[in-house]
């Protein structure tokens, strides 16, 4: 299956009460598809607040996003935890609601060797019968899937793509070496060029959020082998990569994105503890990098 080369780790929207926003939730999908260009959502990743989302609630999402995209985009679920068990009852519940593929993060905190991620990504993608998507995000997770158990699950017939947060020589091996048709994407806004630039497929994005169309022009000036355009695109969005993650104090992703977007009359609410939403200061600067 191809995902697309813009793939948005899409927010969830909340009420006042921090409540999913259901009416907001459904502007949202159709914001990211007609506006922002996006090829395929993920569902209750990171960027969704996963963490502090019930079971229901996540099943809830999978279902609600099916139906609405209805088809004009693949609707990705973020399924991943560290616990294997757990993992494989909400990738099958997730299957029979009707998602295209499966986001599994590595199992963060336990730090579990290669080979357990190896037994633990090879044990869900049997359990399933969809594409399954590895995530490798070393910063969030405290470990690296390297490139050589990257290879490995590769050979796993529905283990089709990683989104790899990992240095451009970690994405250039497992590019180079995986089984044919495994896909690569970014997983960092910022080196969506240059992980094009190693053959990577293309990126899984926070910022697509309110620069998607900018991002796939990008992508499609390089695949079209207009690099010049591609490189000035590139170089006018960088500060926004940067900003969406580097703002004053480094407020942890969604927060700033959310401010974005809300900004931009998205009404998609704050985040849920232990996050917070940005202060007056971040604020400002966020909406500086759009000016």
């Amino acid at each position: 299956m191809d995902f697309g080369r813009l793939i948005t780790a899409m927010v969830t929207p909340f009420d006042a009460n921090l409540q999913i926003d259901w009416d907001q939730t459904a502007k949202l999908i159709d914001y990211l598809i007609e506006e922002q260009a996006s090829d395929s959502l993920v569902v209750c990743g990171t960027t969704g607040e996963s963490p502090t989302l019930t079971e229901e609630e996540k099943l809830e999402l999978f279902k609600f996003a099916v139906k609405h995209a209805g088809g004009r985009c693949k609707i990705i679920a973020g399924t991943g935890s560290n616990d294997t068990a757990h993992s494989i009852h909400l990738s099958r519940e997730a299957e029979k609601l009707g998602v295209d593929a499966l986001l599994l993060v590595v199992p963060y905190y336990n730090r579990p060797s290669q080979e357990g991620m190896y037994q633990h990504y090879k044990a869900i993608a049997e359990a399933v019968n969809i594409p399954c998507i590895l995530y490798n995000v070393p910063g969030r997770t405290g470990v690296n899937l390297n490139a050589d158990t990257t290879i490995r699950l590769s050979q796993i017939p529905n283990i089709a793509a990683t989104k790899d947060c990992a240095d451009l020589d970690q994405l250039t091996r497992v590019v180079r070496d995986a089984a044919p048709g495994f896909l690569v994407y970014s997983g960092e806004d910022n080196m969506t060029l240059p992980a094009l630039s190693v053959g990577a497929h293309g990126v899984i994005s926070v910022a697509s959020h309110v620069i998607g169309k900018d991002m796939k022009n990008m992508i499609n000036c390089y695949l079209q082998g207009n690099v010049r355009e591609a490189t000035q695109i590139h170089a006018k969005l960088h500060p926004i990569f940067k900003g969406l993650f580097e703002c004053p104090h480094r407020v942890p992703n969604p927060a700033p994105v959310k401010f974005a977007l809300n900004g931009r009359g998205v009404e998609v609410g704050g985040v849920r503890l232990p996050l917070i939403n940005v202060t007056e200061e971040e604020g400002r600067f966020i909406t500086s990098l759009f000016e």
